[in-house]
């Protein structure tokens, strides 16, 4: 589940860039490169079709955002798991129509 869970956050800038009209396959190899070399504010400039460090683009406020809402949709899966779990925990009631 993490596995598919990572697979789907790093195919967000393939979608974004696909969807703004340009090379994916570039942009995204451009900015792994630069992820892998620490530099952790580059990202898309979907104006100039290029990586570019976000922090000079003035777009911070969209990190936080994702943030919480990456964060928001673990927690909530996390809890719709325990609720599962506990769910297939209950012993099932047996018995008939017995009321007292």
């Amino acid at each position: 589940a993490i596995e598919s869970f990572a697979r789907a956050l790093r195919q967000i800038p393939t979608i974004i860039a696909d969807n703004g009209g340009y090379d994916s396959s570039q942009l995204v190899t451009e900015l792994r490169a630069m992820h892998s070399e620490d530099q952790v504010y580059s990202g898309l400039n979907m104006f100039a079709g290029e990586t570019g460090d976000m922090r000079e683009l003035g777009i911070t406020e969209s990190f936080a955002v994702k943030y919480a809402v990456v964060n928001n949709a673990a927690e909530a899966a996390e809890m719709i798991l325990r609720v599962d779990d506990i769910l297939k925990a209950t012993p099932r009631q047996r018995g008939g129509n017995e009321c007292y």
